[in-house]
């Protein structure tokens, strides 16, 4: 892969991106590909890479409606951690986070992955006894995490609200240190840069209109730009999988719902760790241009609109300011929303589909981001062997009707959406 020098770089700066390469090629489609990946969001394009590299399967063709990372890639928090409840999970996100931190040097791509640590805070004796049984299950699983006193806490986030009046009172916390952030378009970028280098094309505004069917086998997709034949076709479109799943005539156990977030006007830094509450769900960190970061509950709605209730945006603000009231004094800079597949038992789905040649990697709630380079890793190798690898046979999409379900403590639809 190309590298640039000191004095490459300084000149490419200063003419204004006037001779810039560009990233990745811009293809025309070919009529047929070995396998075609739906969604050129991050796990489109991880899958794409390591189909690639890994697989060395080659003819691959990453089919994006829009542009690349447009989706929900550019349209999270960024946060990185591996510290969840259920097994299966652990092994998962571990299997991902340990990907996260060589990746930068692996994609030759600066993705600004900063282990920073990610804190979830305790509010009650009841919600640290909980973070205790998360702790002793993480490092029995052999994932860091390190339960923190009242007083820890106040050392290391001293912004928060520790008074004895506080809205949501501080009573610990349990910190994974090797948590943190990365820069989410910088990851969409590095993923498509290195899978084109590999000769994957990555095909932008390019939608699947439907798929193409011999004797009940998929053998490709129509599209906006034309019929394409492939031997595999893999679904990886976030909020979208309910829709073009259903072009095949499948219907998932998946329901779209709007997650929103916003970012403040950037200031000094003050927040060096990300925060996450154990009862109320607000998440916040700061980003390396000084925004607050802040997220929350989804909308719990159905829908694809995008365009979240300002009432949720209220609310998520409110518990931000209840826990660190310095965020009072701040302007909101934007906020947006992203389309997220919640699944029934708030776990993703990585396996084929009753359809043959057809599969699905869907179903990721509000935990894909942090998931990407583990979840690429394993869709290309059920893309590439037919076969599930041993750490995503777990997702398979059958296992709702084996009632078999992950059920990582409600984080699929709220109840009165199923």
């Amino acid at each position: 892969m190309k590298r640039f020098s000191a004095l490459a770089l300084l000149r490419a700066g200063l003419e204004g991106q006037k001779r810039w390469p560009r990233h990745w090629r811009d293809p025309d489609p070919r009529s047929h590909y070995d396998v075609i990946v739906i969604g050129g969001g991050g796990h489109g394009l991880a899958t794409a890479y390591y189909l690639a590299k890994t697989h060395g399967v080659r003819s691959v063709a990453v089919l994006e409606r829009a542009w690349i990372g447009g989706g929900n890639t550019g349209r999270n928090t960024t946060i990185v951690r591996s510290n969840y409840r259920q097994p299966q999970l652990q092994r998962l996100l571990e299997y991902s986070l340990k990907t996260w931190e060589t990746l930068s040097d692996e994609l030759n791509y600066n993705l600004m992955f900063s282990q920073r640590g990610a804190v979830f805070l305790g509010h009650s004796d009841a919600d640290m006894g909980k973070l205790a049984e998360r702790g002793d299950a993480l490092r029995c699983a052999g994932i860091d995490a390190e339960l923190m006193s009242r007083e820890a806490v106040a050392r290391l986030i001293p912004v928060l609200d520790m008074s004895p009046d506080a809205r949501f009172p501080v009573f610990g916390g349990l910190i994974q240190k090797r948590g943190g952030t990365a820069r989410h378009d910088a990851v969409a970028w590095g993923y498509a840069r290195a899978a084109d280098a590999l000769g994957v094309d990555v095909i932008q505004n390019c939608e699947v209109t439907g798929f193409l069917m011999t004797g009940g086998r998929v053998t490709g997709v129509k599209t906006t730009r034309g019929e394409i034949g492939a031997g595999r076709v893999g679904i990886c479109v976030a909020g979208s999988s309910g829709l073009v799943a259903g072009l095949a005539g499948l219907k998932l156990p998946i329901e779209s719902h709007l997650l929103q977030a916003f970012v403040s006007e950037p200031i000094k830094p003050m927040l060096d760790t990300v925060v996450m509450s154990q009862s109320i769900h607000a998440y916040i960190s700061q980003s390396d241009k000084g925004e607050m970061v802040v997220g929350g509950d989804p909308d719990h709605y159905p829908t694809y609109s995008q365009r979240g209730s300002p009432l949720r945006i209220e609310e998520v603000a409110s518990q931000a300011i209840g826990l660190i009231p310095a965020m009072s004094r701040l302007r909101m800079l934007r906020c947006w929303a992203g389309t997220t597949d919640m699944s029934f038992d708030g776990s993703p789905i990585i396996g084929p589909t009753p359809v043959e040649g057809l599969y699905l990697n869907g179903g990721w709630c509000y935990g894909g981001f942090k998931a990407t380079p583990g979840s690429g890793r394993l869709y290309a190798h059920l893309l590439a062997t037919g076969n599930s690898h041993e750490i995503a046979v777990p997702f398979s999409l059958n296992r709702f009707e084996r009632g078999a379900t992950i059920d990582e403590a409600g984080a699929g639809p709220a109840p009165q959406a199923r």
